[in-house]
């Protein structure tokens, strides 16, 4: 083989490189930058592209998925001076693969550098408590304030989290004596709370105790008064009896009266304490006759109602009990 076949064969073989080196595959989710000279001139996206030859070169690769960074930890004084340390993590996403590579340099750095001064500034301007209590905010102020300031920069910050708030040792055993003592309070509040239900409710057992014994008081002095009532009228109903048998002559009832007074005067000087034996001369006859003329008061009584009755035998005195 001549050195004019060489020459020729390299000359063949340069031009395949260089044509080679002009065809560019761009993964999915990637952009490239192009440059002529040096010159940002287009993106190219995801896909086969041809390039020209000698002139135009890959300048920035740009990852277009959405990425997160890690922020470092830094030492916060607080608004009522209470150090507390903190770290967090940033989401962002590159939309614009030119500004991204052209506009800043060293993206991350820079996003990162600034989520810290903007966590400083926002976490600053907060009491201690407020910081504890109040992430969401704090995320919500830190998204609004990076986002628009890397919006020139072609990138969207979709999220910022505050990942861990560190407050000092000391401060957090006062906080956590703080919590026991919250909590200590509100448990003797919710026992005296719960010794005042239960005086309540046992106040109000007491009263419908009383309200139920004054019922049933009420009830037995009715039922006492009403059989007060009814013995008064037998009494009355018995005296008018014996009254109208006296106005018709019947002596036996006199009698009647005579015994029943002596029973009961009998029965109340047998029932007094101070009296153990009691010695005294009974006439059994006179109080036998005055319980037989009680019945024939009785039988008179029932003879007016219509019951048959046998006559008195002749010779017989008025008044007098007929043998039986």
């Amino acid at each position: 083989m001549g050195g004019l076949e060489i020459f020729g064969l390299l000359v063949i073989l340069l031009a395949f490189a260089a044509l080679w080196s002009t065809v560019t595959t761009v993964p999915q989710g990637m952009n490239y930058t192009v440059e002529i000279f040096g010159r940002y001139t287009r993106t190219l996206g995801p896909g086969l592209h041809i390039l020209i030859p000698f002139m135009e070169r890959i300048g920035a690769r740009m990852n277009m998925k959405e990425l997160v960074i890690d922020i470092p930890s830094q030492d916060i004084i607080t608004r009522d001076n209470a150090m507390v340390r903190v770290d967090g993590v940033t989401f962002f996403q590159v939309l614009n693969a030119a500004k991204a590579a052209y506009e800043v340099d060293q993206l991350e750095h820079s996003i990162i550098n600034l989520t810290m001064t903007n966590i400083r500034t926002v976490m600053g301007s907060m009491d201690l408590d407020e910081l504890l209590s109040n992430r969401d905010t704090i995320n919500s102020k830190l998204l609004m304030v990076v986002d628009s300031a890397t919006e020139s920069w072609g990138v969207k910050v979709t999220r910022i989290e505050i990942k861990d708030i560190a407050p000092p040792t000391d401060l957090v055993d006062s906080m956590a004596r703080q919590m026991k003592a919250e909590r200590d309070k509100r448990a003797q509040v919710l026992e005296a709370e719960g010794l005042r239900q239960a005086a309540i409710l046992k106040a109000e057992g007491e009263k419908q105790a009383v309200m139920l014994a004054a019922e049933g008081r009420k009830e037995a002095a009715f039922r006492d008064a009403e059989a007060r009532e009814r013995s008064a009228q037998a009494e009355a109903e018995a005296t008018r009896m014996v009254s109208a048998a006296i106005a018709g002559g019947n002596v036996q009832a006199i009698n009647y009266f005579v015994a029943n007074n002596y029973v009961k005067a009998l029965e109340s000087l047998a029932k007094a304490p101070n009296q153990k034996v009691i010695m005294m001369p009974l006439e059994a006859s006179s109080v036998i006759g005055s319980l037989a003329g009680l019945a024939q008061i009785t039988g008179e009584a029932f003879g007016a109602n219509g019951a048959t009755q046998p006559p008195p035998k002749p010779g017989t005195p008025r008044g007098a009990v007929p043998q039986v």
